[in-house]
């Protein structure tokens, strides 16, 4: 069913990277330590046959605070609300805490999602007491340290223990550009509190879900849980990449996206398996 209701968030506080000026439209959600700077490399490469989004999410970087308490609903609402700004639907691209949010999205407004990739994802981290408590510690972490020694903390470990010291800089400079409270701790909590492992079966879009080998934050275990509750679903190991797969091997990853989004394009509704 679609939920109906008002939109949390103004889309006029909302900041969004733009690319593409023709074709299907692509919604990317960044993971819970970035912005829409996480997607640089995919934006270029989507450009020719797709028009792309990519959202700093509300409280995030560019994007302004949300009012009151904001919720994973209200994640998901938000983006439901940008997707129908600019057109009927829109392929959903979702990387970790992204990934979350548009299952979320898939289930709450399946009409709005053409289809969906998951990368380096969760079903969220109320799945267990130990990793909803380890979740809420890091706002703790962010009010003691403030963003940039935070952002040292955790970057580093969101690649391979490989990743060239560019993309390790690249990344730390883009959390502590990007991450701050109350939109921070809004995010963790609904990781906290969430468990979509009884909702996979809801969702009807045809799903990659792919996850990078050396991924030490959340692991090929995860996404194997969220491939196999899901339907319709394609699930891919990408080598030599840590949780930021799109950022670590990108031309592996557009790859498998690009050829995601041609097959969900030009055959919707075909058979079950991509």
């Amino acid at each position: 069913m679609t939920a109906t209701g008002s939109v949390p968030f103004d889309l006029a506080g909302l900041h969004v990277e733009e690319a593409g000026e023709s074709g299907p439209l692509v919604l990317c959600l960044h993971g819970i330590g970035s912005s829409s700077a996480a997607f640089a490399a995919q934006l270029p490469a989507l450009a020719g046959a797709f028009r792309v989004l990519a959202w700093d999410a509300p409280g995030y970087a560019k994007s302004a605070d949300p009012t009151g308490e904001f919720t994973l609903d209200d994640f998901a609402d938000t983006a439901a609300a940008l997707i129908r700004s600019r057109g009927a639907g829109a392929h959903v691209v979702g990387v970790s805490w992204g990934g979350v949010i548009a299952l979320r999205l898939a289930v709450r407004h399946p009409d709005l999602v053409d289809s969906l990739t998951v990368a380096d994802s969760t079903p969220g981290s109320g799945t267990s007491p130990e990793k909803a408590a380890g979740m809420r510690a890091r706002v703790t972490d962010l009010a003691a340290d403030g963003p940039r020694a935070f952002a040292e903390k955790r970057g580093p470990r969101l690649v391979s223990p490989e990743a060239p010291p560019e993309l390790v800089a690249r990344v730390v400079a883009t959390m502590a550009g990007s991450v701050r409270l109350p939109g921070y701790g809004y995010a963790a909590e609904s990781m906290a509190t969430t468990d979509l492992r009884a909702d996979l079966g809801k969702v009807t879009a045809p799903t990659l879900v792919l996850c990078g080998d050396k991924d030490r934050i959340t692991g090929p275990e995860a996404s194997q849980v969220l491939a196999g509750g899901l339907h319709r679903t394609a699930y891919v190991i990408v080598k030599d990449a840590g949780h930021l797969a799109n950022q670590e091997q990108p031309e592996h990853f557009n790859a498998w996206l690009l050829s995601h989004l041609h097959i969900a394009t030009n055959r919707k509704g075909a058979p079950q398996c991509l």
